[in-house]
């Protein structure tokens, strides 16, 4: 956090974020670039800044860990829940409006011929899903009695390549690039073109529970963003393609709740979220 110098102003701070888990991840730049920008906004009250990834690839799970232990980040982003709101100090203004609750999948043409036929959470348990390690998700498809397995990101795209799982849930901002960049080592994998999965699924920085300061510059500059319309800026730009690709309203809505959902999400404020 910035403290006061010798000479009156104030010290710079660094900001070190959790390292992208392979060279072609660029599923985070839009998160990246929201905190960046959120720094640059309260640069007159707070002071300089410095802004890296850590040097070392991390799970989430780890960086979860790490967090918590006040080393090696001082700030991460993911989904929240009532145990990692206990553990971390969140801040609950939801960095993709939500929009993390709209899952498409990626498949096989195998798998997809199975999906057409799921029209309901019943008809939903008899395909094989996979998430990656220390997802909050998993939580939430567990409780609806969905068949999940966990494994490392880039595992999954290997089995669903051979068919050992039937679908990879995504989010509507995530799966086109990641089918993008992954085609020529995966081509049988493609998008699923008929169900839409539906949860709320508020995606929060978190930061340790002792590093208040640093939280609350972070929040001014989002609620800064939020007003002066930089915030939906950087969401249409890294989402309105994905959105017009991915035919929403033209997909069966399989609806499940959020058992992780803490009571403090403010699910009211509709200025936060994605309305489609």
């Amino acid at each position: 956090m910035p403290l006061a110098s010798a000479s009156g102003g104030l010290a710079r701070v660094k900001v070190i974020y959790p390292a992208p888990e392979y060279w072609a991840d660029e599923r985070h730049s839009d998160v990246i670039e929201i905190l960046r920008t959120a720094l640059e906004k309260t640069e007159n009250k707070y002071g300089p800044f410095e802004i890296e990834p850590y040097s070392t690839v991390m799970n989430y799970g780890r960086v979860t860990s790490s967090l918590k232990r006040g080393k090696f980040v001082n700030v991460a982003w993911g989904s929240t829940s009532i145990k990692k709101e206990k553990e971390l100090l969140p801040i609950r203004i939801p960095l993709r409006k939500g929009l993390l609750g709209y899952r498409l999948m990626l498949t096989t043409l195998s798998g997809q011929k199975k999906l057409s036929k799921v029209s309901n959470v019943e008809e939903f348990k008899d395909v094989r899903l996979a998430q990656g390690l220390g997802w909050g998700d998993v939580g939430v498809l567990s409780h609806a009695g969905l068949n999940v397995v966990t494994a490392n990101y880039e595992n999954i795209f290997k089995m669903l390549q051979r068919e050992r799982i039937d679908a990879f849930p995504r989010g509507v901002s995530e799966v086109f690039d990641e089918l993008e960049i992954n085609w020529e080592d995966y081509p049988n994998i493609i998008v699923e073109q008929d169900v839409l999965i539906k949860y709320p699924w508020p995606y929060y920085f978190f930061l340790n529970k002792n590093d208040v300061e640093l939280a609350e510059r972070i929040e001014a500059g989002l609620r800064i963003m939020i007003k002066d319309g930089s915030f939906d800026e950087i969401f249409e730009k890294y989402n309105r393609a994905d959105l017009e690709r991915a035919n929403l309203s033209g997909r069966r809505v399989i609806e499940l709740d959020n058992p992780l959902l803490p009571a403090e999400t403010p699910l009211s404020d509709e200025r936060l979220w994605f309305n489609p």
